[in-house]
């Protein structure tokens, strides 16, 4: 589907219209942050998280700008309004200048790229690559490491690369969150290292209310084979379990993640 409009800072333009001058520095360098929200039959997914998340990136980077969370949410719903749009995803821009005055807040739909429907069955395959981000609460435009680490992944066929720190734990993918299981118990990432995610907070809200337990841990390579499975949450993918990491290859998806994918599966239908 095309969809010709985008939002600049509330003002609806044809994307033919739409250019970045040459001379902008900010965007060259990357200073700014990002959010990508899932509009699915009409429902825009978790709207306040995303846009509460992108001003908090925001201050953690120092970009003034004159946005509200109101002023993001109204401009999302009218650029869906104008674009017929039921399903897609809407890609929020918030790019910092000299002053507060000169920042922009740019808004645009994009046609959703989902992971193909056997990964679900069979889980996918991910690599690791070193990188630790700056900035780890923040969703900026610095992405180099992340879209090399990204690359890496295409290239040896995986769905992703999991980035490794620099004491050799496992943080995050370059656009999803990680977790590992045993029975019921989720094993993540300490929260303070990674981009605590969306969709994760959403799952972690969904697994509570049906009796799992949480443990935040250093998990390392080596320490893989000590659990049951593991899986990526993003809001493209919602739910995607693992088969295998680098050369390490799960026994077979657990019963218990079957079970937490097929309700939160049903907590987004609802």
């Amino acid at each position: 589907m095309e969809f010709p409009y985008f939002s600049s800072n509330s003002r609806l333009i044809p994307v033919a219209e739409a250019v970045v001058p040459l001379a902008n520095i900010e965007y060259s360098y990357g200073f700014g942050v990002y959010e990508s929200i899932r509009v699915s039959n009409g429902i825009i997914y978790f709207i306040d998280d995303h846009t509460g998340r992108l001003l908090e990136s925001a201050r953690i980077i120092g970009l003034a700008h004159p946005f509200t969370t109101d002023d993001v949410s109204s401009a999302v719903t009218e650029l869906l309004k104008e674009n017929g749009a039921t399903t897609c995803n809407m890609k929020i821009l918030l790019i910092g200048g000299r002053t507060a005055a000169d920042a922009e807040l740019n808004i645009l739909c994009l046609n959703p790229l989902f992971p193909d429907k056997k990964l679900y069955r069979d889980g996918a395959h991910v690599v690791t690559y070193e990188h630790e981000r700056p900035f780890p609460h923040a969703k900026t435009l610095n992405m180099l490491q992340s879209y090399l680490a990204y690359r890496t992944a295409k290239e040896a066929g995986a769905y992703d690369a999991l980035l490794i720190d620099g004491q050799g734990c496992i943080t995050e993918g370059t656009r999803t969150n990680f977790f590992c299981m045993k029975g019921k118990t989720l094993y993540m990432p300490d929260e303070k290292d990674i981009l605590p995610g969306i969709t994760r907070k959403a799952v972690l809200k969904v697994a509570a209310q049906n009796g799992y337990e949480f443990v935040q841990k250093d998990i390392r390579p080596a320490d893989l084979g000590g659990y049951d499975g593991a899986f990526l949450t993003s809001t493209s993918s919602k739910i995607l379990p693992i088969r295998s990491i680098g050369d390490f290859v799960f026994g077979g998806q657990p019963q218990a993640l079957k079970e937490l994918m097929e309700t939160f599966d049903t907590f987004l239908d609802q």
